[in-house]
């Protein structure tokens, strides 16, 4: 039986734009299509939130904060444009921001969104999302579909695998090829004991976006 002969497995996974972690991870995902019957099921979730609201805030450096206040924005978008067209939008938009923010080194950039909105075909309309709360009970509801299992006290990215929510895997380069299906291979078999996974990051390592 071939790949496509096979049932694909949906995989959800809970991103925020703005976190590298999450992006290097959300790329071994897609490698991970190519090797195994597996197809992503992006979803949202949101730092901002997380960090200011259920965590109060509690322990943020000042930097930290005002990074978080800036990080609704990204977010709010990707509400706004699956609102309008559909959640498949969120893969192709998410590719699009991240590229910009993290493997081009964009984050300071006020063009990413627009950018990114003619990129995927969307109305330059939704970038005043960034600055609206009207979507954030759609993020909010999205993210607490997540957190509500796996706790406050992990991340981003988290996805889940044969009905369990895992945090994880953090890596700091995405597996190629056979690679990404072996650790794939080894998230399924976690998933199956119902446990946490985390792939360790040394205090100072830093993701890579090659």
């Amino acid at each position: 039986m071939t790949k496509k002969e096979q049932e694909l497995t949906e995989v959800p996974f809970w991103f925020d734009p703005l976190c590298p972690w999450a992006w290097v991870t959300s790329r071994w995902l897609l490698e991970v299509e190519t090797v195994r019957p597996v197809r992503a099921d992006w979803r949202i979730m949101s730092l901002a939130y997380l960090n200011l609201e259920q965590r109060e805030g509690k322990g943020l450096s000042d930097d930290y904060r005002a990074l978080m206040e800036k990080a609704w924005g990204s977010v709010r978008v990707c509400a706004a444009a699956a609102e309008h067209a559909g959640k498949d939008v969120l893969g192709p938009l998410y590719t699009a921001i991240g590229t910009r923010l993290h493997n081009q080194r964009r984050r300071e950039d006020p063009t990413v969104i627009p950018e990114t909105l003619a990129e995927t075909r969307l109305p330059a309309s939704l970038a005043s999302a960034a600055t609206s709360t009207e979507f954030d009970r759609l993020i909010k509801d999205s993210h607490n579909e997540a957190f509500d299992e796996v706790g406050l006290d992990v991340g981003t990215p988290v996805l889940r695998i044969a009905g369990t929510a895992l945090f994880g895997p953090v890596l700091r380069q995405a597996p190629r090829g056979e690679a990404a299906g072996q650790l794939w291979d080894g998230l399924l078999h976690v998933a199956a004991t119902d446990g946490f996974y985390e792939i360790k990051r040394s205090r100072d390592s830093k993701p890579s976006f090659e």
